[in-house]
């Protein structure tokens, strides 16, 4: 029975998010941080942007998190910009907020957050890579669940070199 629920939510989850698809724009993301600063997807044209769902309780998730923000350190100025979106329940919050304070990149809470496109958030960490042209060039549905310092060396890092975004796109 266990086995059935799991790949009937697998399913639902995939179906859900049967809008991503590689190379194409990714759906529409916006969030509002503790500190009461409006982001966007749509605003960040012209960067490489890696969106990374997590929670406090997903060791996996705690372990992507200070290789995502060793990275960002490294090419921030290269228009990098990394979001993480925490899944937390509202009475872990403070929690988030102590784990967030380690890394550079901000974080904001799903409750925060308008990002109906990605489908159900059944899996985490869920990391999403857009290009500069707002393109998705990492479902994190479909990727590995973790994203690492040899994804972020072989994905990432070439999407930083290709420059800004093509004036057709922006």
């Amino acid at each position: 029975m266990r086995l059935l629920f799991c790949l009937l939510l697998a399913c639902c989850g995939v179906a859900d998010a049967r809008g991503l698809a590689l190379g194409r724009p990714a759906p529409a993301l916006d969030a509002t941080f503790a500190d009461g600063h409006a982001w966007s997807l749509a605003g960040q044209r012209g960067k490489v942007v890696i969106v990374n769902f997590w929670a406090t309780w997903c060791g996996p998730c705690r372990a992507e998190m200070p290789v995502l923000d060793a990275f960002y350190r490294a090419h921030r100025d290269e228009g990098l910009e990394v979001v993480g979106i925490d899944l937390d329940d509202a009475e872990d919050a403070a929690e988030a907020a102590r784990v967030m304070s380690a890394f550079a990149y901000p974080s904001a809470s799903i409750r925060d957050v308008r990002a109906k496109g990605y489908g159900r958030l059944w899996r985490l960490p869920l990391c999403f890579v857009v290009d500069r042209d707002g393109n998705l060039r990492r479902d994190g549905f479909e990727a590995a669940p973790v994203l690492d310092a040899a994804e972020l060396e072989t994905l990432v890092l070439p999407l930083l070199r290709t420059g800004s975004a093509s004036p057709a796109t922006r």
